[in-house]
């Protein structure tokens, strides 16, 4: 009898532990709110544009949207830009979810087409451009790197759940992470700001 409880206690204890292994985990990802610069159709990029008053709203809705639909997220982790980050401390505040930065979440450098329009001809064309640092900024390929392997990192803590507080230009390179993706359709993909994605890891 003995022996066979011990058998059984082995069996649960690897069943448990294959189980763990095999735990989907998941990744929340909103864009900042809005910002003086989407306002005036100005290409943010790594340079600090604070939020409208708008904006600070936006966020503060999410926050109540993650209380009201009973989202489950362990940390959030956001940018180091002002917009992002003050995003992530209202949404923290409201749901008491701990946020701490992460350099890695950063938006591209989008070098000499920062403060230039949005909708610019010329931009657009870059961005398909995967090797273009847009003459002193970052190339699609080095921030992939960053973001992939921010994702892979989460991806080890399948147990943990987490809210990415960043911009539409890493939007779409952790869009990329789950899903193929053309040129076209990745340099067009778009998020509005505060609106929420979620990820199966």
């Amino acid at each position: 009898m003995e022996n066979w409880t011990l058998k059984r206690r082995k069996g649960e204890m690897k069943y448990k532990r294959q189980e763990r292994r095999n735990i989907m985990g998941t990744v929340y990802f909103t864009r900042h709110g809005q910002t003086v610069w989407n306002v005036e159709n100005k290409i943010c990029g790594a340079t600090d544009s604070p939020l409208t008053d708008l904006g600070h709203e936006q966020a503060i809705e999410l926050g109540k949207k993650i209380l009201a639909e009973g989202i489950q997220i362990d940390e959030i982790l956001y940018s180091p830009l002002i917009r992002a980050k003050a995003t992530a401390l209202h949404v923290s505040e409201i749901t008491g979810i701990p946020a701490r930065e992460e350099i890695r979440l950063k938006e591209q450098n989008f070098g000499k087409y920062e403060s230039t329009p949005r909708d610019g001809e010329e931009f657009a064309k870059a961005k398909c451009n995967f090797i273009c640092s847009f003459e002193g900024g970052e190339t699609m390929l080095h921030l992939a790197q960053r973001i992939y392997n921010l994702l892979d990192d989460i991806k080890a803590q399948p147990d943990k759940t987490y809210l990415l507080v960043a911009h539409n230009g890493i939007a779409r390179m952790v869009k990329s992470y789950f899903e193929d993706m053309g040129n076209e359709e990745f340099s067009a993909f778009k998020i509005k700001n505060c609106e929420i994605l979620k990820f199966e890891l």
